[in-house]
């Protein structure tokens, strides 16, 4: 089974989790979209989505799913979204699409955070993956001296600005055994909009996809 179809199976098993009259916080990636195509089965029973990326809006919208505004939709019910790393514990680093500071700001106005991932996301402990940090464009030096000294190393997107204007820093080499403190630490250095650690809100329930089916923690 290659890792697109478990992520299709991860995706399709969050349906379960939509209510009829739910406006269903969406998030963004290649597992999202594919959360996104089947939501499209249920468009006439839902509200709407609230979308964590342009990306993502612009899939809703091509499916007819109509695209709310968070502020006008309120708190939402639901938010289902993919991860590039999680934890038993359900705390996630996100980012690698970049969306992160959206999604954490749609992740933190719903009641339920539903993530689906394929089974290589879990891990013992964060930080395999390099911690997305979107940044303010002229904090960038002062904020990678800062990760360093951390124990990581910063790296520049290139070539990427996200849909809040920014910079992302690819941090690598970072070990997170503390997931909520270091949290904390990056999101409060001057410039930071956001690190890529969602374990303050992490996710309610995990679906994973894999060779034996779906699993849920």
């Amino acid at each position: 089974m290659t890792n697109d179809e478990k992520k299709k199976l991860a995706a399709l098993a969050a349906i379960d989790y939509i209510k009829v009259g739910d406006i269903v916080g969406v998030g963004t990636g290649s597992t999202a979209n594919y959360f996104i195509d089947a939501l499209a089965q249920l468009k006439y029973d839902i509200e709407g989505a609230v979308a964590s990326s342009e990306a993502s809006a612009e899939r809703l919208k091509q499916h007819g799913i109509p695209v709310l505004d968070l502020n006008s939709a309120g708190q939402l019910p639901i938010y289902v979204d993919g991860a590039d790393e999680a934890t038993k514990q359900k705390a996630l680093i996100k980012g690698g699409g970049g969306a992160l500071t959206r999604e954490k700001i749609v992740a933190n106005a719903s009641d339920k955070f539903v993530c689906i991932a394929d089974e290589s996301k879990l891990v013992g402990s964060l930080g395999s993956f390099p911690l997305p940090v979107e940044v303010i464009p002229m904090a960038r030096s002062s904020v990678a001296r800062q990760l360093v000294k951390l124990g990581g190393i910063p790296e520049l997107r290139e070539n990427f600005v996200t849909d809040n204007g920014n910079i992302i820093l690819d941090v690598h080499n970072l070990k997170i055994l503390e997931p909520s403190k270091m949290e904390l630490e990056i999101s409060a250095m001057g410039g930071v909009v956001t690190a890529g650690i969602f374990s303050l809100r992490p996710a309610d329930v995990l679906i994973l996809g894999g060779e034996q089916g779906v699993t849920t923690l």
